[in-house]
Parts: structure tokens; C-alpha cells; sequence
């Protein structure tokens, strides 16, 4: 399955009463299986769940703990990039090198890496001294 049609459809069931932005994500485990998110927000704002988060929560819950590949899609004139607590989930569940793909729905699509989202990402190395 490719990412972007999926991160595509996942965006249709977005919960964005308030700002009306929906965003869908999807992930490739290690596996192979891509895992869907889409953003789901509250009217205490801190405290909805943007898209790509959503997607990771998935992955985790089926099991799966790398990703291999990001997708992310937004209606905007420009391809969204994930916001900074994402960029450090991203950073947790996958490699420097791993491919993500930001796309609007018009068709503009950017390429980037989410080492180069998050270059010297906090991480388990701080954490064990390593």
C-alpha cells in the first residue's frame, strides 16, 4: 500500500470542529504494514492528537515499534511539515534516513528525512549516558 493515498483517506476522518484543518498521516512499520492517523482535536486544545501521533500510537499498539516510511497530507497551499513534539515522535520510532513525504491535497509534494526534521533529536542516548 502506498503511504499518501492512505494518509489521504485517513484525513477525511479527522476531528477538526475548531480548526477545520484536517491532516492524515500514515506509517510503514518494519513489517511492511502502513498504520493510519488522522488529527483529532478538543476544545481544551493542548490537549488534542495530531495526525502523525496518531499513526505511531497504531503502529505501537499493533505490536510494531520502527518505522521505515512517513506520509503526511493537509489542505494547504503548501506541503505541511509535522509539528516539533512529531518531529520527536517520529524521531523515537525512526532511523535519521527514513524517508517523509509531505503532500497537499492539490498535488505538491516535498521529500525530507526526519533527521533533517529534527537534526540532534533528544533521545535514548541522552537517557543511558551512551
Amino acid at each position: 500500500m502506498d503511504l499518501l493515498p492512505a494518509a489521504t483517506e485517513v484525513r477525511e476522518n479527522a476531528y477538526a470542529p475548531y480548526s477545520r484543518f484536517k491532516v492524515g498521516a500514515a506509517v510503514r512499520g518494519l513489517s511492511g504494514a502502513v498504520y493510519q492517523g488522522c488529527n483529532v482535536e478538543n476544545a481544551a486544545y493542548p490537549e488534542g492528537t495530531c495526525a502523525e501521533a496518531g499513526a505511531i500510537a497504531a503502529m505501537v499498539a499493533a505490536g510494531e515499534i520502527e518505522l521505515t516510511e512517513v506520509a503526511v497530507i493537509a489542505d494547504c497551499p503548501e506541503p505541511v511539515s509535522p509539528c516539533g513534539g512529531c518531529r520527536q515522535k517520529l524521531a523515537e520510532f525512526g532511523r535519521p534516513d527514513v524517508r517523509v513525504t509531505l503532500a497537499t491535497l492539490d498535488g505538491k509534494i516535498a521529500e525530507t528525512t526526519i533527521g533533517e526534521l529534527l537534526p540532534g533529536h533528544f533521545g535514548r542516548r541522552h537517557l543511558d549516558g551512551e
